[in-house]
């Protein structure tokens, strides 16, 4: 067995291989703490065929017995992952899919599971050093090593992998993944901090990330291990010069083309054109449709670093037009119809009582939820068809991150003791829906009567980049975000930022980069919530069709009077006066009396 450790952050981090899973193409088991998590990289032997994407699935299980519990239900057994497993999985893909190359073909399966859980140590970063221990066991060629920290600010402090007791006390959670020296992915959300604070936390993470990585490349080098990268061309010379000189003046003129849609079936011609005379060579009718595309890509990059122009003829800075229309549904407790440019949203907002919380049962502990957002994305909103019926994991991702944005903003249970359901429906989408989510779930709020004091607003910033030359590109198209080099999603008040994410193409960014992103996106967010604030600035009355709901305290020695022999007075107080009465326990054994009547 070969075991390296090092002390961060206080605690011990061991990374060892040799004992467990000795058949997996490369498997750790990575300790923090007394948290322990297996990680297993294995990929087949041969390349899937007929494919344009890397074939990557990343899973994520906590079992319950490492946490000392026994699951609910029927069965008594873990089922289907949970939204933190699924959100955890994509915490660990996010930054590793980059990383491999991109005619990588070869199906490949990440496995982390938790074996132990100490109720003090996150697994959530644990998993993504484990995953890339792995891969750099394992036949994947990997540009690895990565690791994950977690970064709290606790009293004006900077906190490093603080523990669960810590962060309910932080004004931050960021989780930062990087290689050395560069941040490659970011995952967060914060009490309105000033972006100068989310700055600070990225370049004190980055002593914490260098120190792991270095762990790592000690660990592999005591291992031998290789792989292969196929280089080989399918296209030959002459076939790509002779598109290059057939089609790149046809590709230019699609950027005269303003509408997606219009756009979307320009380029399509263009593909069947030059991709037809090949059809019965499969191998060469696939590779020249490619060659298309990165033609296209190619246009789009030069067009922005170049002419400081995008495709749909905005500068670098502008954010699409803006349309409003709040309280868009009747009988709904709280709406709005949010569009910018062809991404649009109607966010709805409900208001139950603390019956209707969401009963978490995780490894750790069990509690509830009184806040969720959900987010839906029907294939119709960019006009294709579709299976329906289930979540993915996009749809919980994008809802997760628009929930963290909207959070910090509600009132309390004692000032508002509802509970609060959004539900974003996109009905169409060019780029960053999910951040239209937020712009429409704030709305929403407001017109539901949520206590709010002010907006929070979203946008998604992109980057296009050549060498040292690079462009910052506010509130981006899907094409954009496809084409380019990053989708960095930056949501909050005028105040300061709520929740942050970051996905990048490329290896890995510098803080410049970053710190203008973030400065142009402040700018941009700014624009958006000006706007939000022509259509509502200040909460509606509840709507008539709301719940209406008095809490007050109650002596725990009253109880037992109100609700009678066999709950025989509570029952008849609820029909005589068509109320619901809940008694609900809150912190430090003091008990709310709720009344609701619809």
């Amino acid at each position: 067995m070969i075991k390296v450790e090092k002390k961060i952050a206080g605690t011990t981090l061991r990374i060892e291989s040799g004992q467990i899973a000795r058949q997996s193409g490369g498997a750790v088991v990575v300790t923090y703490g007394e948290t322990t998590l297996l990680a297993c990289a294995n990929c087949s032997k041969e390349p899937r065929e007929g494919i344009d994407f890397l074939p990557m699935q990343v899973e994520y299980r906590e079992k319950h017995y490492a946490g000392g519990k026994i699951p609910g239900g029927f069965f008594k057994r873990e089922a289907k992952p949970t939204d933190n497993e699924v959100l955890t999985s994509r915490l660990t893909d996010r930054p590793i899919r980059p990383l491999i190359p991109k005619n990588y073909r070869n199906e490949l399966q990440i496995m982390l599971t938790t074996l132990s859980s100490d109720g003090i140590n996150n697994p959530d970063i644990i998993a993504a050093i484990g995953a890339s221990a792995a891969l750099l066991l394992s036949p994947v060629p990997f540009d690895g090593p990565i690791a994950s920290v977690r970064v709290g600010f606790i009293d004006g402090d900077y906190v490093l992998n603080p523990t669960k007791e810590q962060m309910e006390t932080s004004d931050l959670d960021l989780i930062v993944t990087g290689k050395k020296d560069k941040v490659c992915m970011i995952e967060g959300g914060s009490n309105f901090v000033p972006e100068k604070v989310i700055l600070e936390a990225l370049d004190f993470a980055m002593a914490g990330i260098n120190d792991i990585v270095d762990l790592q490349l000690e660990f592999e080098d005591q291992f031998d291990n290789s792989y292969e990268i196929d280089d080989s061309k399918p296209l030959s010379d002459e076939i790509e010069k002779s598109l290059n000189k057939t089609y790149a003046s046809k590709i230019d003129k699609l950027f005269d083309i303003q509408g997606k849609k219009e756009r979307e079936e320009a380029y399509n011609d263009i593909v069947k054109e030059a991709s037809d005379p090949h059809v019965e060579d499969e191998l060469i009718y696939g590779e020249v449709k490619t060659h298309i595309k990165t033609m296209f890509k190619d246009a789009v990059r030069k067009t922005v670093l170049d002419k400081k122009v995008r495709v749909d003829g905005r500068g670098l800075e502008d954010v699409r037009q803006i349309t409003i229309v709040p309280s868009v549904l009747p009988r709904v407790h709280g709406s709005a119809l949010f569009t910018r440019g062809e991404t649009q949203a109607i966010a709805t907002t409900t208001l139950g009582t603390t019956r209707d919380q969401q009963i978490i049962d995780s490894m750790d502990s069990d509690y509830k939820k009184s806040f969720m957002l959900h987010y839906n994305f029907p294939p119709y909103s960019v006009g294709e068809t579709g299976r329906i019926g289930f979540t993915n994991r996009r749809e919980i991702g994008h809802g997760h991150l628009a929930e963290r944005s909207l959070k910090p903003i509600l009132p309390s249970q004692e000032e508002f003791p509802y509970t609060i359901r959004i539900v974003s429906e996109i009905t169409e989408s060019n780029g960053s829906s999910s951040m239209a989510s937020v712009c429409g779930g704030s709305l929403a709020l407001m017109c539901a009567g949520v206590p709010i004091k002010e907006h929070v607003a979203g946008i998604a910033m992109g980057l296009i980049t050549d060498g040292d030359q690079y462009a910052v590109l506010s509130d981006i198209l899907g094409t954009e975000d496809f084409y380019g080099d990053m989708d960095f999603k930056v949501a909050g008040t005028k105040e300061g930022i709520s929740a942050i994410q970051l996905d990048l193409k490329v290896p890995g960014l510098s803080m410049d980069v970053l710190s203008d992103a973030l400065n142009q996106a402040n700018k941009g967010r700014l624009h958006i919530l000006e706007e939000m604030n022509k259509s509502i600035s200040s909460p509606n009355e509840l709507s008539p069709h709301a719940p209406q709901i008095v809490s007050f305290p109650i002596d725990k020695e009253k109880i037992g009077g109100l609700i009678g022999p066999g709950g025989k007075n509570i029952k008849a107080i609820q029909e005589q006066t068509e109320c619901v009465i809940n008694i609900e326990m809150m912190e430090q054994s003091v008990f709310l009396l709720q009344i609701r009547k619809n």
